[in-house]
């Protein structure tokens, strides 16, 4: 475990912080249209209606930012609880089926519910995460060896790609494609700003239940065994982990769609950073997260400039070979 003493770990937070301010101004500044910092500074603090620059920045810049930021938290939160949880080093919510549970119902509402508020939208949201996670990991129970990475990954691979099939099926049958296709491929730049603003109470119950379990979840990730004789009730931190993990994936999808392989990534360089304690991983991995996802964000305006790349298409570049090499480096072990 590597040696993390408390100064260093506030000084890398602050330096944390600081880069994410950065990131904002380069993110609100940098796009189709390019702002100077002038008018970033007016808009903040002399904001005019009439000025187009202020407009895009207020209305567009900002929440994009926000969102970015928000969502790679939220993943990488989600993604470092179900690795320490299963001791499972393959384990995301993309992966797992939790996002696909959530792009699922949400399919049903358009079809079925159409025209649900932004808040009605969140609690589907939330629902379709839970029901992602209670297939995979139902079916997981019934297998032998079907808590292994591979055997949950593969799990969670054709449950996620079975519920997108039905979602992509049902959408095209009942004519809502155009409807649904934000959440299959998620477009930072059309986030909703009200739905970013409901999201914000879920958010703290969610971090907070992940900084709660956090202790609980590094006796997990030690072994079932290890955290019963520690004296932790393992069905109880367990079911919170997984609370937690639902309602900030579902917020995620609510907000801005699918995005892959933030939850897989983040919490690896976290804990390489900040060692094995999920007391430091879930508020590190939240900030590591939100600056990837960002920083993914500004890479996919530039990749087929003036055109915007779909955010998972850039999360993927990074995703597909770090999968690759985790499988090939790790085989079907657990998490140390």
């Amino acid at each position: 475990m590597r040696a993390f003493d408390g100064k260093r770990s506030v000084g890398i937070f602050g330096l944390g912080i600081l880069l994410i301010a950065i990131t904002a101004i380069v993110s609100i500044m940098n796009g189709t249209k390019t702002i100077s910092y002038g008018s970033v500074w007016d808009a903040f603090f002399y904001y005019d209606s009439d000025n187009l620059d202020h407009v895009i920045i207020r209305t567009s810049r900002i929440p994009r930012v926000i969102g970015a930021l928000f969502i790679g938290a939220f993943l990488a939160v989600s993604g470092a609880l179900m690795q320490g949880m299963t001791r499972n080093y393959l384990a995301s919510p993309s992966i797992m089926g939790v996002t696909d549970g959530s792009v699922f119902v949400i399919t049903l509402c358009m079809v079925f519910l159409p025209g649900l508020s932004s808040m009605s939208l969140i609690m589907y949201s939330l629902l379709g995460s839970a029901v992602g996670a209670c297939l995979v990991f139902g079916l997981a129970r019934l297998l032998p060896g079907g808590f292994s990475p591979i055997t949950l990954a593969i799990l969670g691979t054709i449950i996620g790609t079975f519920l997108g099939g039905v979602s992509a099926a049902l959408s095209t049958y009942f004519q809502v494609s155009q409807n649904i296709s934000f959440w299959f491929n998620a477009r930072l730049y059309q986030m909703d700003p009200a739905v970013i603003k409901l999201s914000v109470p879920f958010a703290i119950v969610g971090l907070a239940i992940a900084m709660i379990v956090s202790r609980g979840v590094t006796a997990l990730s030690l072994g079932d065994d290890m955290a019963r004789g520690l004296g932790m009730n393992i069905l109880w931190i367990k079911g919170l982990t997984m609370l937690s993990v639902v309602i900030l994936t579902g917020i995620s999808v609510a907000i801005a769609g699918k995005i892959a392989f933030v939850g897989l990534i983040v919490p690896h360089i976290t804990r390489y950073l900040v060692g094995q304690d999920y007391k430091r991983i879930v508020p590190f991995a939240a900030l590591i997260g939100g600056l990837f996802l960002a920083w993914c964000d500004l890479i996919s305006r530039f990749l087929n400039h003036p055109f915007e790349t779909p955010i998972g298409v850039v999360t993927a570049l990074f995703g597909v070979p770090f999968f690759l090499y985790l499988v090939k480096t790790r085989g079907g072990g657990k998490v140390d």
